[in-house]
């Protein structure tokens, strides 16, 4: 086995902000390794704990030669927990995976079972409809329909198998549950490159403005949209891969290989291979609960600030992160962006997809990059081995049937994609933390021109984004004006993505007005050009300043300095209450009153939006 590179020192920011989060939670992670630890117990394997009743009901339904071994408890046996369905793109070629990795475990003189699956839904489907008021939390629903899967102590490792938005931060939560398994990531692949991005952009800019009907539409959404794997564009989807990838939660190299290919399906047998030796009854036990440490949580920060990654990530990083004892928060990201330059040129933040991505180097030249500049902790436990990050700058290939990994191109295969760490295309990242007296958001500043970065204009106060759509057909908002958003936190409808406005605003920046967004919703991966404050916290619902602002007020968001503020006299702003919102209406139907306790247990946006929390932790 080839030995580790040297790499320079890690920076100092890198350093400080690893051990700032290292002393903030020192109790709370303390309490989780001791609890995974102490659910290690042996060498055994899981099942030799269960009762023969137990047992023989875990095995009931197995093929003949797989119940042979599982009934003499020595072999390791595999979960395969999936977010399989035959609706959505990215999911659908999960299908043939399960009987791929059971064979693979048999040759390797092991067992696995489909354990469970978990729901998975499409933002790109609910987006503007009221199903994506459940988005969010289903995260916090697939961590469960993990833990359920994984909780009838059958099993000595996972595999979980998923791409998406809240899907792999639910699987990935559901697994540091059961953080003493070893757990490996088994993603689809992307879908071939079809219309442009940038195409399909001016195409729902122009339906927007009226110029198209909605048949001209579809047929560009078509076009876009056309087959098996993950949308192509650099959202969340591709976001969770890139993070599965640099937190070493992959096999190398697996992010981006098409699905429907032999290299797909050879990555997909190795990594039920190599979970098998990660096991207890292995030299190299490898939980997924210690390779998910302070390191690894860093270095996916990084890795999301580089290469301009989806905004949904300053809530689901600190969620799982939560989920391993781990605190972090929006100051951390904030300051690793003021020292990470950004790398990757794909959209939203130019014209390439992530199979151009790929082929100009994919994450593994990014990794080295960073590395090589000491901006990612190398020295970290991962699925691939013990000995650091540098696996990770390696991709895999085929030779003569068999997989193997070779070093990545050392240089960029085009530079207008992936640049160096010595020349980046900006010398900070893509996200930065906005603070005044509307609370705390963030803001994607990679898409955004310089000339719109600040923007000072009044207030249109709105309930939703149909509010902003009408207005927009009426033609009433061909001026200057901050567009604020009210009641779209997680308290209040579940925090829906709002990516219904972005043609709408986009129109009117392309027109020469300032325009702005400023809300406590969400806008995901897929932020454009138009400067928008997300995530404002406290949200509106939990009293938060936002509800404060009035129609006409002065608005000012500088994501330069960093500022969020409504230009109001103090005393005036003091004497304020925030507006009383009228939830009801956004709470019922369309199975949302099924969620009413998520609703009324979530933290803050910045806390994770999360529901879950362990005693032990602190957490509530």
């Amino acid at each position: 086995m080839p030995t580790a590179p040297q790499h320079p020192p890690l920076h100092d920011t890198v350093r400080a902000v690893t051990d700032r989060i290292r002393a903030r939670s020192a109790a709370t992670r303390a309490a989780y390794v001791q609890r995974i630890d102490a659910a290690a117990r042996d060498d055994s394997v899981e099942r030799s704990h269960l009762g023969c009743t137990n047992l023989a009901h875990g095995y009931a339904a197995a093929p003949k030669g797989d119940k042979i071994w599982l009934r003499q408890q020595r072999a390791p046996n595999i979960a395969i927990v999936s977010s399989y369905n035959d609706m959505l793109s990215a999911h659908q070629p999960l299908a043939a995976y399960p009987d791929w990795i059971k064979q693979a475990a048999r040759d390797v003189g092991a067992t696995a079972q489909f354990a469970g699956g978990v729901p998975a839904m499409c933002d790109g489907v609910t987006q503007g409809q009221a199903g994506m008021e459940l988005s969010l939390f289903s995260r916090d629903v697939i961590a469960m329909a993990t833990a359920v899967a994984l909780s009838h102590n059958m099993f000595d490792a996972t595999l979980c198998l998923g791409v998406c938005d809240k899907i792999v931060p639910g699987l990935l939560i559901g697994a540091l549950s059961f953080g003493h398994l070893p757990t490996i990531f088994v993603p689809g692949g992307p879908m071939g490159t079809g219309q442009s991005n940038e195409e399909k952009t001016k195409v729902r800019q122009r339906h927007a403005a009226g110029e198209l009907d909605d048949a001209a539409l579809l047929e560009a959404e078509e076009k876009s949209y056309h087959g098996p794997g993950t949308c192509t564009f650099y959202g969340t989807a591709n976001s969770n891969q890139m993070l599965m990838e640099i937190m070493g939660l992959h096999l190398p190299g697996t992010a981006f290989v098409p699905p429907g290919t032999a290299l797909r399906e050879a990555l997909t047998r190795a990594s039920a291979q190599r979970v098998v030796q990660l096991t207890r009854h292995s030299a190299q036990y490898t939980p997924v609960g210690h390779v998910v440490d302070e390191r690894a949580v860093v270095n996916g920060i990084v890795g999301l600030l580089a290469t301009g990654g989806s905004t949904n990530h300053t809530l689901h990083l600190v969620a799982i992160a939560r989920a391993a004892g781990i605190v972090i928060n929006w100051d951390d990201f904030d300051a690793l962006s003021n020292v990470v330059p950004l790398l990757a040129r794909v959209y939203p933040n130019g014209s390439a997809d992530v199979n151009a991505f790929q082929a100009a180097g994919g994450v593994a030249l990014v990794i080295r990059e960073l590395l090589g500049v000491g901006l990612l902790h190398a020295d970290v436990r991962t699925v691939a081995g013990p000995e650091g990050l540098w696996h990770y700058t390696q991709h895999p290939v085929l030779h003569n049937g068999s997989l193997t990994w070779v070093e990545a191109p050392a240089h960029s295969g085009d530079p207008s994609i992936i640049a160096t760490a010595q020349a980046p295309f900006s010398p900070d990242g893509g996200l930065r933390l906005l603070q005044g007296n509307l609370g705390r958001a963030v803001i994607k500043v990679s898409a955004v021109k310089p000339a719109h970065r600040v923007v000072e204009a009044p207030a249109l106060v709105l309930r939703d984004q149909h509010e902003l759509q009408e207005a927009y057909h009426r033609g009433e908002l061909n001026r200057d004006l901050v567009a604020v958003v009210l009641g779209q936190g997680p308290r209040a409808n579940g925090m829906p993505e709002l990516h219904a406005l972005t043609p709408l605003l986009t129109n009117l920046q392309d027109q020469g007005f300032k325009v702005a967004l400023v809300t406590d919703g969400r806008m995901s991966g897929a932020s454009g050009k138009v400067p928008a404050a997300i995530h404002v916290t406290p949200e509106v619902l939990a009293g938060g300043p936002l509800g404060k602002v009035r129609t006409g007020d002065l608005i000012r968001l500088d994501a330069d300095a960093g500022t969020l503020q409504a230009l109001v006299p103090e005393t005036e702003w003091a004497a304020r209450t925030p507006i009383e919102l009228d939830v009801i209406p956004y709470q019922v139907g369309t199975g949302r009153e099924l969620f009413a306790g998520l609703r009324q247990r979530v933290s803050g946006a910045e806390q994770g939006a999360m529901t879950f929390g362990w005693t032990e932790q602190g957490e509530t």
